[in-house]
């Protein structure tokens, strides 16, 4: 069971990269995620990328919380990776780059799911 709870730290790690480096490109190279008219964003696309770049290190901080075996750490994690689902979701359609989009949607959903299964006895096998 603890190998559930290690294995959602580590993907929320890698989500929380994923949401960095988009955050970080968006910030660097303006012309990079080209908008459709049909765009759910709705900020431009500095401010996205400041508050994409942000959230990625929030998950990454939460993902090393639920790595130590912080009780909090679970509930703020399927809380957190629900908002990333939605947030990517609403950016799927806007972005010609669905690769990572996607990636990040099918992890998220395998941690809210590694997160919901079972939980007890994760701090005494952590000790």
């Amino acid at each position: 069971m603890a190998g559930w709870i290690v294995f959602a730290a580590s993907m929320l790690m890698v989500i929380g990269s994923i949401d960095f480096f988009e955050g970080l490109i968006a910030v660097i190279r303006k012309q990079y995620y080209v908008l459709t008219p049909s765009q759910v964003i709705v900020f431009d696309m500095t401010t996205w990328g400041w508050l994409t770049l942000i959230w990625g290190i929030v998950l990454f901080l939460a993902g090393l919380a639920l790595w130590s075996g912080a009780g909090w750490a679970r509930w703020f994690t399927i809380v957190a990776c629900s908002i990333n689902v939605l947030g990517q979701l609403a950016w799927l359609g806007s972005s010609q780059y669905t690769l990572w989009t996607l990636t990040s949607i099918v992890l998220g959903i395998v941690v809210i799911y590694a997160l919901t299964v079972r939980w007890s006895g994760y701090s005494e096998s952590v000790s």
